[in-house]
């Protein structure tokens, strides 16, 4: 699509292929570690106030549905860890994989700068689980239980739709604030030139409010409330990138 070179494409599926089983075994390690811990959190969103507007009702429909919705949540942190060694995987190795192309991958960025990303990450991450929790929920489950209301229906959730739509907006948040540091490590380690990320902005820009039509209603103040954090995060990202590197 004329944003990576056939080569680098190439030296990308490479690196992907000899990594595949190490991020296959942090998903794993995610997902063993995430089934007991979804029990726990499932009970906390039960339990705590503000997620069930006024005039809800939550209910079970079958008897493996809190099995399920433990699988998902699983699935969902699994995902996160995963995405996460990906970030710190380029960030380490992102540099070789396109000046070596092949298989025997060096170790060339300092330590430091490793650790930094990582906490970058994380506290990208929290800044989007607040952000979920404090803007983007509240608003979306108020705004569906009174259009529900509005059409004169009786709001009934049910429980797996229910958390399932909580735990996929905290999700979703925590990894669309990673923009800055995927794009900042793929201009560092030259997997990307910055004049690309310009002149697709509009493509970028798109996309991210895509996935924002895709998990919030159908109106352009959700839409935004979804996407509109991806894009600003994503002009800071090239904003510090050209200020730093100038």
């Amino acid at each position: 699509m004329g944003i990576l070179r056939r080569d680098d494409v190439q030296g990308m599926l490479q690196h992907l292929e000899m990594r595949g089983r190490t991020y296959i075994a942090v998903f794993a390690l995610g997902f063993l570690a995430g089934y007991p811990a979804a029990e726990v959190i499932i009970e906390w969103f039960i339990e705590s106030d503000g997620y069930v507007p006024e005039g809800v009702v939550v209910i079970i429909l079958q008897p493996l549905e809190v099995i399920l919705l433990q699988l998902r949540i699983a699935g969902q942190i699994g995902l996160g860890l995963m995405v996460l060694a990906v970030v710190m995987d380029l960030s380490w190795n992102g540099r070789s994989i396109i000046s070596e192309g092949a298989r025997n991958v060096t170790w060339r960025v300092g330590f430091v700068k490793t650790v930094s990303v990582l906490f970058t990450t994380l506290v990208l991450g929290a800044l989007g689980l607040a952000y979920a929790h404090t803007v983007l929920i509240p608003f979306l489950l108020q705004y569906l239980s009174e259009d529900a209301a509005a059409s004169g229906l009786q709001s009934t959730w049910q429980l797996q739709s229910w958390i399932g739509f909580i735990t996929g907006l905290y999700f979703s948040s925590a990894v669309g604030f990673q923009v800055p540091v995927v794009v900042v490590v793929l201009l560092r380690s030259e997997l990307i030139e910055r004049s690309v990320i310009v002149e697709n902005r509009g493509v970028l820009w798109f996309t991210a409010l895509f996935l924002g039509a895709l998990i919030s209603p159908p109106d352009p103040i959700s839409l935004f409330l979804v996407g509109g954090p991806m894009l600003v995060l994503l002009e800071l990202a090239l904003i510090y990138d050209k200020a730093s590197s100038g």
